[in-house]
């Protein structure tokens, strides 16, 4: 699957995500100081994350965001719905991932190209990438609707 389809599900969510915190703390932030509206665009904004990308992907297999752009999150071997467990830990570690990427980066840059191979918390430290640390996969929904279709082709011919 294309990386530019996953960036466009990633840019609606975070779209989709300050639109709904902006509406819903938009009465609130001008009555008080900077420290409690950093609070009130945090707190709502971490909860609708969570709604999104741990309930809402429990329940039909995506947040807003990939549902918008045809893309499902599988758990491997099967290519099933993943559970809430998998879910909730994949969440925590977006949340931590996310903030430590410009480290990485000017890390690397610094170090000279070679030098440090680019560590982050998916890859355990040994340069490798991997797409997710809980064996959790993004698909089109096109073609895991063809995985399905030939699976079920496959027992027919049994």
């Amino acid at each position: 699957m294309g990386d530019v389809r996953r960036y466009l599900a990633v840019g609606l969510d975070c779209y989709l995500c300050l639109v709904t915190v902006g509406i819903l703390a938009r009465p609130y932030v001008h009555r008080s100081d900077s420290a409690e509206a950093a609070g009130l665009l945090l707190g709502p904004a971490l909860v609708f994350s969570f709604l999104n990308h741990v309930v809402l992907t429990a329940l039909t297999g995506a947040g807003a965001g990939k549902l918008i752009m045809g893309i499902r999150v599988v758990g491997l071997p099967d290519a099933g719905r993943p559970g809430p467990w998998p879910l909730l830990l994949r969440w925590l570690y977006g949340l931590c991932w996310l903030p430590l990427q410009p480290w990485y980066g000017l890390r690397s840059l610094l170090s000279g190209p070679g030098v440090l191979p680019r560590t982050t918390l998916w890859n355990g430290g040994n340069g490798e990438l991997r797409a997710d640390p809980l064996g959790l996969r993004q698909v089109r929904r096109s073609d895991l609707a063809a995985r399905r279709n030939a699976t079920v082709a496959a027992r027919a011919h049994r």
